[in-house]
């Protein structure tokens, strides 16, 4: 199903609800502005497996934006709004949009990749004017509601996030259906998974623009549910929204459930989130301590999934299964594990090795890079992917990473994975967020540094490093503890809590 299903049961139901103001989009606006950009984009001469691109902040047009592509068989490319000019430039023109919509709230960095994204043929704003782009208001206003004759289904082309080096597209095959067919793989899994339905009141707290955010709100348009958007995360605002709309389903990433956990505990308290069903987390590895401390707050109700914006494959874990295997992220779901060495030979259970998923046929790829499709494909076998993830998988075929290949560092021969560093180090009350990376070391090759932003306020220097350091000393292996210790005001993470260690290694090479 799809918005338009809705409108005519439910009109007035709302589809998104802004969090902080309660403004809401219902499903007939939402069905009716969608088939209006449709036909307004159509009639400008985009066609089938044509670009669209978006620029916007956590705003409930975005949802208008994103259905009328895919009823109208385009790609539709979300852009990171942090990034600079020119970066956001190089996102519009690789994907080769023809259109372009742009909130107004960012008219700033709008205006300023006009002359840098000369290809773009279509130029839109909402919520106000932006010199270089037509009001997207009027544009819909004298559209006509009447969907397109014919809506084939399109699909997002994405981004990833960068933290290595440039994003890349990742740009799937177009689907051979109409867009109120099924055949959606994120509606047919996730749906029954999570019991998603017309009762779902689910708490989006993350950028738009990411994968997630956009994939499961549509997923609960589909399925005739309702979205919470919150315009900017904040711990105790989300928790007031989890109270305040009876939030039923809501997805987060592990620095969100830190800033939670560290609230005091009378705020936490204070509201009640006995609506809370279903908590999905998803998007980065979640530290053990962290995981146990949300399930004795929050109960038996977290599920996570392990996946990625190519969507290569998808493992699934529950709370029960969970605590039966502390720090796994679950068993295949969609495709088949395969860990492989370095020789690319499949490695036996228990060993760690770069993480493929095997799937019937090729399921993405990288868009105007066929080096980098190559370089995601197993040596023997094209159809296993990887995203660079390292794990392993135990005897029942329970995956556990480790780490991003990219991140490893190789300290004297040895090889030390950062991420069980910094789940180490997550939840020290003296810590507000922490990142270890390699650095040069003429004796070791690689010695170990850690990176600390620590809670505002805190004096941090020698005292807080010695006291870090004992504290690892206790709960890791002492060849792992960092030989060194920064801190810093603030560590580069994308608004979706990954860490851009691309940034930080550079700085400290």
């Amino acid at each position: 199903m799809y918005p338009g299903t809705h409108a005519s049961r439910t009109p007035g139901k709302p589809a998104v609800v802004l969090a902080s103001s309660g403004a809401v989009l219902t499903y007939r606006e939402l069905d009716e502005r969608s088939a209006r950009l449709a036909r307004y984009l159509f009639e400008a001469g985009l066609r089938r497996g044509d670009h669209i691109a978006l620029l916007s902040d956590n705003d409930f047009r975005a949802f208008e934006v994103y259905w009328a592509a895919l009823r109208s068989g385009l790609y539709i490319t979300a852009v990171n709004r942090h990034l600079a000019p020119a970066e956001i430039s190089y996102i519009v023109n690789d994907c080769g949009a023809r259109a372009l919509v742009v909130s107004a709230r960012l008219a700033e960095v709008a205006e300023a990749i006009v002359p840098e994204t000369p290809d773009v043929r279509i130029r839109l704003a909402y919520r106000g004017g932006v010199p270089g782009y037509e009001s997207y208001e009027d544009a819909l206003l004298n559209a006509s509601t009447e969907p397109l004759p014919a809506q084939p289904r399109g699909m997002d082309m994405l981004y990833s996030s960068g933290t290595t080096g440039r994003p890349k597209g990742i740009k799937p095959p177009l689907p051979q259906r109409e867009v109120d067919e099924p055949g959606d793989i994120y509606t047919a899994v996730f749906g029954p998974l999570y019991g998603f339905g017309p009762d779902t009141v689910y708490l989006s707290p993350a950028p738009v623009y990411h994968a997630a955010p956009l994939r499961f709100g549509g997923v609960v348009h589909a399925l005739g549910g309702t979205v919470v958007l919150m315009e900017k995360f904040d711990p105790e605002a989300a928790l007031d929204a989890i109270e305040r709309y009876r939030v039923t389903h809501s997805q987060w990433v592990p620095t969100m459930f830190v800033r939670m956990l560290k609230l005091d505990e009378a705020v936490r308290s204070k509201y009640d989130l006995s609506s809370l069903r279903i908590a999905v987390h998803a998007a980065a590895p979640c530290p053990v301590d962290v995981k146990r401390r949300m399930i004795d707050w929050w109960g038996s109700i977290l599920h996570e999934y392990y996946s990625s914006t190519e969507g290569n494959g998808i493992t699934f874990i529950d709370t029960e299964q969970w605590l039966r295997k502390p720090g796994s992220v679950g068993q295949a779901g969609v495709g088949t594990i395969r860990i492989c060495g370095e020789d690319g030979r499949e490695l036996p259970a228990g060993e760690i090795g770069t993480v493929y998923f095997e799937r019937d046929e090729l399921p993405f790829a990288y868009h105007n890079d066929p080096g980098k499709t190559a370089e995601a494909q197993h040596p023997t076998h094209p159809n296993w992917t990887t995203t660079g993830d390292v794990g392993y998988v135990d005897d029942e075929g329970f995956l556990f990473l480790t780490d991003r290949k990219a991140f490893m560092i190789i300290s004297g021969g040895v090889n030390i994975y950062p991420q069980e560093i910094e789940d180490a180090l997550a939840l020290h009350p003296r810590v507000f967020d922490a990142a270890v990376i390699g650095v040069p070391d003429p004796e070791m090759g690689e010695s170990v540094k850690a990176v600390i932003q620590p809670v505002p306020g805190d004096p941090a220097g020698a005292e807080l490093a010695e006291e870090l350091r004992a504290y690892l000393r206790e709960r890791i292996a002492h060849y792992k503890v960092p030989r060194s210790f920064e801190f810093t005001a603030e560590l580069p993470r994308t608004p979706t809590g990954k860490l851009v260690k691309g940034k930080l290694r550079a700085q400290y090479q």
